[in-house]
C-alpha cells in the first residue's frame, strides 16, 4: 500500500524527471570537438569506400569484361557506394546539431549534402541497371552517360562551407584526431 509520503515522492521523481529532460534539450548539443569527432569518424570509411569505387569503375570500364559483368559489378559497386553514403548520413545524422552558432545550419547542410550523393548513386544505379546488354557499343555509351550524370551530381552536392562560418568548428575539424 502506498502512503501519502511515497506517492508524493513518485511526483516528485516524475516532476524531476521531466526537468531533467526538459534541461537537457536546452542545453544545447554536442560540443564543436565531440561533433567533428564524430562526424570525421562516420566519413572516414565513406571516403574509402568511394575512393574504391572510383578506382574499381574505371578498372571496370576499362577490364576485358562482357556487358553483363560489367553491369553486374557496375550496378554491385554503385549500390555499395549508394549504402555507404546512407551510413554516413545516418551517423553524421545521429551526431546531433553541435553547440555552436548556425550548428542547425552546419548538421543540416552535412546531411543533405550526403543525402544527395547517395541519391546520385542511387540513379546511376538504376541507370545502369536498365541498360540493355546486347550491343555493347550502346551498353558502353550508357555506362558513360549515367557516370558523367553521376559526377555532375556528385560535384553540385557539395556543402557550401561558405555560409557556415563557424570558428569553434573549423578549429574543431583542425584539431581532433579524428580528422587528421
Amino acid at each position: 500500500m502506498r502512503t501519502p509520503r511515497s506517492a508524493a515522492a513518485g511526483r516528485l521523481t516524475v516532476v524531476l524527471a521531466t526537468l531533467v529532460l526538459a534541461v537537457g534539450a536546452c542545453g544545447g548539443g554536442p560540443t564543436a570537438q565531440r561533433w567533428a569527432a564524430t562526424v570525421c569518424d562516420a566519413l572516414a570509411p565513406w571516403r574509402a569506400e568511394i575512393s574504391n569505387l572510383t578506382r574499381s569503375t574505371q578498372e571496370q570500364m576499362t577490364a576485358q569484361t562482357t556487358p553483363a559483368q560489367a553491369k553486374e559489378n557496375l550496378v554491385r559497386l554503385l549500390g555499395g557506394a549508394e549504402q555507404a553514403s546512407e551510413t554516413a548520413r545516418r551517423k553524421v545524422a545521429e551526431a546531433g546539431v553541435p553547440d555552436v552558432e548556425q550548428g542547425d545550419a552546419v548538421a543540416e547542410g552535412f546531411t543533405t549534402s550526403l543525402a544527395r550523393v547517395r541519391d546520385a548513386y542511387g540513379r546511376a544505379r538504376k541507370t545502369i541497371e536498365a541498360l540493355g546488354t546486347g550491343q555493347p557499343g550502346a551498353f558502353y555509351d550508357g555506362v558513360k552517360a549515367a557516370v558523367d550524370t553521376l559526377n555532375e551530381e556528385y560535384d553540385a552536392s557539395g556543402l557550401d562551407t561558405s555560409k557556415l562560418n563557424s570558428p569553434e568548428l573549423k578549429q574543431a575539424f583542425d584539431e581532433v584526431p579524428e580528422c587528421r
